[in-house]
């Protein structure tokens, strides 16, 4: 497979090496992970990105979620083998699907994780929230970031926060007022898709920053 590793201004004092996986219909060089992993690596952090092994090899549906997770777990370990990424604390997450593999990882036990960051987090597949995607998200006991658009599709704030209420501390929700799932937000509105990726990475950096 292919990771991209994006390196912060100062990479001996990085706040973290922060890990992050793509969606199931984007690769890891999709203009929204390239953004974000540019966004913050400049405000301090080594972001790494990957590509999962269908995404890889060029099939559009995505593997089991035990060929996703050892994937990410092979990201892990390679990253824990070099010292200039091993060094900073390790955060993990991801867009969407990738988002919801790392918080099964979390969920499963990870050696000396600082936290988990999910994109918009896919809790129920659009127009069925019976079918909810949160089980595991109890037995995560590191601090988690979930950014979740107002209009998400894929499950709202309002749908999200039941859900979180009895994790307390553990977890912070941060809403994207008119965001979708991709924070995608109308074009007339009062701040561009560009400020709008730019506050989230902001919000991003601020957690890691209280985290680590």
């Amino acid at each position: 497979m292919t990771a991209l590793v994006y390196s912060p201004p100062d990479p001996a004092r990085a706040l973290a090496s922060l890990i992050l996986a793509h969606g199931a219909g984007a690769p890891q060089s999709s203009a929204f992970m390239v953004a974000f992993a540019q966004g913050l690596a400049r405000r301090g952090c080594h972001a790494v990105t990957f590509n999962f092994p269908y995404t890889e090899q060029g099939r559009r549906l995505p593997d089991r979620a035990p060929t996703l997770e050892v994937c990410f777990r092979d990201v892990i370990a390679a990253i824990r083998a070099r010292t200039d990424l091993a060094a900073a604390p390790l955060v993990i997450g991801g867009k969407s699907m990738g988002g919801r593999v790392a918080s099964h990882l979390a969920a499963q036990g990870v050696a000396d994780l600082g936290g988990l960051v999910a994109l918009g987090y896919p809790l129920h597949p659009p127009g069925r929230p019976e079918q909810l995607r949160a089980e595991h998200l109890a037995r995560i006991r590191r601090p988690m970031l979930i950014v979740q658009g107002a209009r998400d599709a894929f499950g709202t704030p309002e749908e999200l926060r039941p859900v979180l209420a009895p994790l307390g501390a553990t977890a912070t929700l941060h809403v994207v007022e008119n965001g979708d799932h991709s924070f995608k937000v109308p074009k007339r509105g009062p701040i561009t898709q560009e400020e709008v990726f730019e506050r989230v990475q902001d919000e991003i950096t601020r957690w890691i920053r209280r985290l680590c």
